[in-house]
């Protein structure tokens, strides 16, 4: 029973986390890419385990993340991938930042829910009018 218990929890944290975690320059590349085969926008979130803010943010962008599906969301720690944080030039946490064809359209600095909800559906709704 207990067996089973498991296998529940373990599927409800596999259909809970959309947001995949960027843990090398390898990484960043490959869904960058992939997400531009694809057409498929980004969003990014670039946090640090030592920053609150940016650690309170976490289960924010998970809901963000399935709210909307047809949009990649990435997390990427600042300290474990420093390449791609200063590639962007990243210099707070948290940042959002917002992709499109691998190019950033948007961001976003500071733990904002209401702006970041707001940005994200602007983006989107952009996105599917010009595709539209």
């Amino acid at each position: 029973m207990k067996k089973k218990g498991e296998e529940i929890e373990t599927q409800d944290q596999q259909t809970k986390s959309r947001v995949v975690k960027v843990d090398s320059v390898e990484s960043w590349d490959f869904y960058v890419t992939q997400a531009n085969n694809q057409a498929c926008p980004i969003v990014v979130h670039f946090t640090a385990s030592w920053c609150i803010p940016s650690v309170a943010m976490n289960p924010f962008f998970e809901e963000l993340a399935s709210a909307y599906p047809d949009v990649l969301f990435l997390a990427v720690d600042v300290d474990e991938v420093k390449e791609v944080a200063s590639k962007l030039e990243v210099k707070a946490m948290p940042t959002f930042v917002l992709m499109k064809d691998g190019a950033q359209v948007d961001r976003l600095v500071g733990a904002n829910p209401e702006e970041i909800r707001k940005r994200i559906d602007e983006f989107v709704q952009s996105i599917r009018a010009y595709v539209a």
